[in-house]
């Protein structure tokens, strides 16, 4: 297998689910939450400055299904990404996204929500597609289906936060186009 950032993401995501499943408590310290009371009666969240909980929420999921879903996603969209920016530019792409759909999950969310998994971060290779598919010979238009179609599934399948999709798709919009104006 190719060494890829793409393949080293999804290993690690890969990674931290097993670790979830041999360490149930690992799942409260890492999800995103703002502020909420969990079992043993502690309060934890990004609201109490627990802010690389904007970052670990990619690290869980909540379940086998959710987990290869991402993955798969991961797979297919952060390839030709990573092959078109560049390493480091995917991981900017990656991670800006991550946050920014994070901060949106925080933001419009009731503050004891929580939210899980890295499909922030992959909204945002979709907007990347989106303001670079014609440069790499994507088909623009296919794209923007599959996203209407998976905002469409946030809003008829239960537990799917969709706020953290439009701002991670609007986050890895946003960094593409500042990537693209870059010549480094």
């Amino acid at each position: 297998m190719k060494r890829t950032a793409t393949n080293l993401l999804i290993t690690v995501i890969c990674g931290f689910y097993l670790l979830q499943l041999l360490i149930p408590s690992l799942q409260e310290k890492l999800f995103l939450i703002n502020k909420a009371a969990f079992a043993d009666g502690t309060i934890h969240g990004v609201g109490t400055g627990e802010w690389y909980r904007l970052l670990t929420v990619a690290l869980i999921h909540g379940g086998l299904l959710h987990l290869g879903f991402n993955m798969y996603a991961l797979l297919i969209l952060g390839n030709p990404i990573e092959q078109a920016f560049g390493r480091n530019k995917f991981l900017i792409i990656f991670i800006f996204s991550l946050i920014t759909g994070s901060l949106a999950s925080l933001a419009l969310n009731a503050s004891n929500q929580p939210s899980v998994g890295a499909s922030g971060a992959i909204f945002g290779l979709f907007g990347a597609l989106l303001i670079s598919g014609r440069r790499i010979g994507v088909d623009v238009k296919s794209i923007a289906v599959i996203i209407g179609i998976n905002f469409a599934m946030s809003f008829v399948l239960h537990g799917i936060d969709w706020h953290a999709h439009l701002g991670g798709l609007i986050g890895g919009a946003l960094i593409s186009k500042v990537l693209l104006r870059k010549k480094v």
